[in-house]
């Protein structure tokens, strides 16, 4: 099998691997991906003023796929391109933490907005494309022996873009050489520069996932009209891995267990609308303030610790302290830290321009510091180390390996089901607990569906809640 080029192979299995090859456990998975992606998704629909240029941009012509949330019906790329900037949008969806990436956040867009518009799909046939293409996005990042950063990228777009690109090809049923295509035709057009990090008042951190969500789609509808690409677009003298990484990477990571074991089955849910890096943080704050019976102004100050990637999350220190964004908000240590400790909670009205302003929060995050921890290296990107300082001379600390929502210490199903429900009732056109239970029902026992057109249009919303 190691013979073939890698691209052939990872062609083939996209377009070959049977259904059946999913164990329970991955089905199972992938049903809780797609209810809290698309729950995400709606909600963002509602509550986010950064995607609403991509929504109206988007709606301009008459289509077979839906926005979620709003109704409207417009071309597949129109539609991934519109629900790729909601998916991300609140810093809510799923993660992959051993990479880390989102493998979900332009997939799941692409995924819908193609099984609408070239269906019918069965539950099936979505689940086994969202599987596979999950599973590609998580073996890419695990591959890289070298960061995409230090070329001046930022991965997570660029690596979710492939396992779209699987989901729209495979859904479209491409053959094994048109998928090499699509994945020719994507190179040409994703892109994602670091420098999205260091701007104050840019949303399209926010945003980013339209743009490979509609790549995606785009590049299999090309490769379905016969645009030929590239042999080798993975792993070609300037292919892929060449581009992002200097060719540093190990095949070994794609290839083993591949179409037998599927990492989506670890992938980690969100209990809070922050960058996965903050959780640990925001968990201890939490379970200090709970076992200690202590108040926001009983705080003299807050160390915290951890490695390369936490400090991302911490500088520039000025501008992590009083965040003028709701996306630069959600990547910064000090004020979801605050924020957790000022209101005990961190919810999703927990970043809007009142609470950006609250001087309670802004205050508490000045008397927040970071110091690096030796030996805190990607691995532990998840993790968190805390101290609290109180006035009466108490020090409190708290540190965490892996926090909640970690597929070792997973959600529970009301746990999803519960946020699933409350991101619906955010929507632009907003379910009723009733209307979301039933949708919710539906995505759960998706390998019953002969088409899950039906279901997606469910997401249209209920104006009536």
């Amino acid at each position: 099998m190691t013979q073939q080029p890698l691209s052939a192979i990872v062609a083939r299995h996209i377009a070959e691997t049977p259904y059946s090859a999913l164990t329970p456990g991955t089905v199972a998975a992938t049903r809780c991906a797609l209810l809290d992606g698309i729950g995400v998704i709606l909600a963002a629909s509602g509550m986010s003023r950064e995607a609403d240029p991509f929504v109206a941009l988007s709606s301009a012509q008459p289509g077979t796929a839906t926005i979620l949330g709003h109704g409207t019906r417009v071309p597949a790329a129109a539609a991934a391109f519109a629900n790729g900037a909601l998916a991300h949008a609140l810093d809510f969806e799923d993660a992959f933490d051993a990479a880390p990436t989102h493998p979900n956040a332009s997939l799941i867009p692409a995924a819908l907005a193609v099984a609408e518009s070239h269906g019918p799909v069965s539950g099936d046939e979505l689940i086994a494309a969202v599987a596979i293409g999950c599973d590609l996005v998580c073996r890419l990042g695990l591959s890289l022996r070298r960061t995409m950063e230090e070329g001046g990228w930022y991965p997570p777009p660029i690596l979710g873009a492939f396992g779209a690109a699987a989901a729209a090809a495979r859904l479209m049923r491409l053959t094994p050489r048109q998928i090499q295509d699509a994945f020719s035709l994507l190179l040409c057009q994703v892109s994602c520069p670091g420098e999205i990090k260091y701007s104050a008042d840019t949303v399209i951190r926010a945003v980013r996932e339209a743009f490979p969500a509609q790549a995606a789609v785009i590049s299999a509808e090309l490769a379905a009209r016969g645009v030929r690409g590239f042999d080798a677009p993975l792993e070609g003298r300037a292919g892929f891995f060449r581009l992002y990484v200097g060719g540093d990477y190990d095949p070994a990571d794609i290839l083993d267990g591949l179409g037998e074991r599927f990492w989506i089955e670890r992938l980690s849910f969100k209990p809070w609308p922050a960058c996965r890096g903050t959780h640990g943080y925001i968990e201890a704050a939490l379970g200090l303030a709970a076992n200690h019976g202590f108040a926001a102004r009983d705080i003299e100050a807050i160390g915290l610790e951890g490695g390369d990637v936490q400090a991302m999350l911490f500088e520039p220190e000025a501008r992590k302290k009083r965040p003028a964004t709701a996306i630069d908000a959600k990547f910064s240590l000090p004020f979801t830290v605050a924020l957790a400790l000022v209101r005990g909670q961190v919810g999703l009205d927990g970043f809007d321009a009142e609470t950006l302003a609250d001087p309670d929060i802004l205050a508490l995050a000045e008397r927040v510091s970071y110091r690096q921890r030796p030996g805190w290296g990607r691995d532990r990107a998840a993790s968190a180390a805390l101290e609290i300082l109180l006035r009466d001379g108490r020090t409190l600390s708290a540190e965490l390996d892996v926090p909640l929502g970690h597929p070792d210490r997973p959600l529970s199903d009301v746990q999803l089901r519960a946020k699933f429900v409350a991101c619906a009732a955010r929507a632009a056109r907003p379910l009723s607990r009733g209307a979301a239970d039933t949708l919710a029902d539906r995505w759960l026992s998706l390998d019953r569906e002969a088409d899950v057109g039906a279901v997606i249009r469910l997401c249209a919303g209920d104006a009536s809640a």
